[in-house]
């Protein structure tokens, strides 16, 4: 049995599904590359046949992976699989994922057969699946709640059919670490062929669980192993990858296994994660959470002045944690920002030096001081612009008292015109939004607006990111300033940059679609 055990990650498949407004495309790229830096070993990048946004997200990360293998998601359905196949054919190799459910009540309930048929479909899907790819994975969906003589004979159909991973989720987080790790146990002791396969497993967190049983699974002989990042996915979501990673590595000499993860990679893929997809970390999560490596105890403290791992099993460096070595000012140069950017662990072609110490100096004589999150924040919103941006906020002014409506007016480029606008709102916030609406001329309706902070301290960026719909469609925008009004606007100029691409995206299809018929 191999040592090493072989991370998939589904964040932009399984994790996707829990957001209010879906990825982009530039948006799944950027997690995909943070996924590769981090030591992925596969990545899911979608379901081509659910839509054609998630066919071109997925031949697009095909194509730009090198170290990372792609994955694709499929039902039993030859279909799917052509879709799969289709969207992933530019990359040199790839794995097709297909799954069926095996539980009786899916069995019954859902696919209205019974397990034979069951069985029939999913080995042919298998066997069709391999014209494509010698890199199959089959999942036995809701395997936890499935009877394990059922179990058993599913796993053995599907590696004789040609499946090299063979997946057992725990798709709705009902079991415990004992009766999931039996399980695993039992397909080793039953299945004869099963060491001709990966054994893998994709635990979700219903009942908290999902990180303990996908580490029960491993001691009981497991090798591969599903989640996302943060642990973000349906419902309560999926195993958090990065918790595994640690358990992994920090109790090497307990588990004698390795994994490809480049630990030092978490803390920027984390924070990555959370802001594309606008959704915050606790601050008592493990590894990653602002608290994770506090100690507030006066007693804790009185350990860790004397010997750093009293309280700590792990570094903050380990996971790649910032930690401030100089003090970055507007008098900081241009080869300090590029030097701190290459310590965070940046390379050259991730950011553009000009324009990012452009913006640099511009927070910095806002704020003075300029800090490590800044920078990557000030990258961030950087990789969020889009080239073509057909709105472009220019100048921004806001009256407001105790007393009375605040009024906003604003300054916005649309296209080649320069439009000027003004409003009185119930706020600053309201005023220039609909000061905004006006230069535009079209109205979208603000399902959520959010407030956070980037950093410490009165002068810290402040983020907001808003979802909004706009004919029975939601999209997802940020902003970002010191000013929080600033920071408001921009969120909503990128609202109406995302809903003016969709447009000439529809018109585009709709234009082809002329064209064939």
């Amino acid at each position: 049995m191999s040592d090493r055990v072989i991370l998939f990650d589904t964040t932009l498949r399984d994790g996707e599904q829990a957001l209010a407004a879906s990825l982009s495309v530039n948006e799944k790229l950027q997690i995909a590359r943070a996924l590769e830096r981090t030591g992925i070993d596969i990545i899911e990048a979608g379901f081509p046949v659910s839509s054609p946004g998630d066919f071109d997200s997925v031949q697009q990360i095909a194509r730009t992976l090198r170290d990372s293998r792609v994955c694709a998601l499929s039902r039993a359905v030859q279909g799917d699989i052509d879709a799969a196949a289709e969207a992933m054919k530019v990359a040199d190799q790839f794995r097709i994922h297909t799954f069926i459910s095996t539980s009786s009540i899916h069995v019954e309930s859902k696919l209205k057969r019974n397990f034979d048929q069951v069985l029939e479909m999913a080995t042919g899907a298998v066997r069709y699946a391999r014209r494509f790819t010698d890199d199959v994975e089959f999942s036995c969906e809701d395997a936890g709640r499935t009877p394990i003589d059922n179990l058993c004979r599913m796993v053995e159909a599907a590696i004789k059919a040609g499946a090299t991973t063979v997946n057992i989720p725990d798709t709705v987080g009902y079991t415990t670490p004992t009766e999931f790790g039996g399980i695993i146990t039992n397909l080793f002791e039953r299945v004869p062929n099963i060491h001709q396969a990966v054994i893998s497993v994709h635990c979700h967190d219903d009942l908290g669980l999902s990180v303990a049983n996908s580490i029960a699974a491993i001691e009981a002989g497991a090798r591969q192993v599903e989640g996302t990042i943060n642990g973000i996915g349906e419902r309560a979501g999926n195993a958090a990858l990065e918790e595994v990673i640690m358990i992994l590595n920090t109790r090497q000499t307990h588990f004698g296994l390795t994994t490809n993860a480049r630990p030092t990679e978490i803390y920027r893929t984390s924070s990555q994660v959370s802001r594309l997809c606008n959704m915050p970390i606790q601050p008592n999560k493990a590894i990653v959470g602002s608290n994770a490596f506090s100690h507030s105890s006066g007693i804790h403290q009185d350990g860790m002045l004397k010997a750093q791992n009293t309280y700590e099993i792990m570094t903050p460096e380990s996971v790649g944690l910032p930690r401030n070595t100089l003090n970055l000012t507007s008098r900081s140069g241009r080869h300090v920002i590029k030097h701190r950017m290459t310590e965070l662990g940046y390379q050259e072609q991730d950011f553009d030096l000009d324009t990012l110490y452009q913006r640099f100096l511009e927070l910095a004589d806002k704020k003075g001081q300029v800090f490590d999150y800044d920078l990557e924040a000030l990258l961030f919103f950087e990789n969020q612009k889009e080239d073509d941006a057909h709105y472009v906020l220019r100048q921004l002014n806001v009256q407001a008292g105790s007393n009375h409506f605040a009024t906003g007016s604003i300054e916005i480029g649309i296209g080649q015109q320069v439009v000027t606008e003004a409003a009185t709102g119930n706020g600053p916030v309201d005023s220039v939004y609909r000061a905004i609406e006006r230069a535009t001329g079209q109205k979208i309706a603000i399902q959520s607006f959010d407030i956070g902070a980037t950093g410490e301290g009165h002068d810290a960026l402040g983020q907001v990111d808003i979802t909004a719909e706009y004919q029975g469609r939601t999209f997802h925008g940020m902003g970002l300033s010191t000013d929080i009004i600033e920071a408001s606007a921009r969120a909503l100029i990128h609202v109406y940059n995302l809903i003016h691409r969709q447009q000439r995206i529809d018109q585009q299809k709709q234009d082809k679609a002329m064209g064939d018929a």
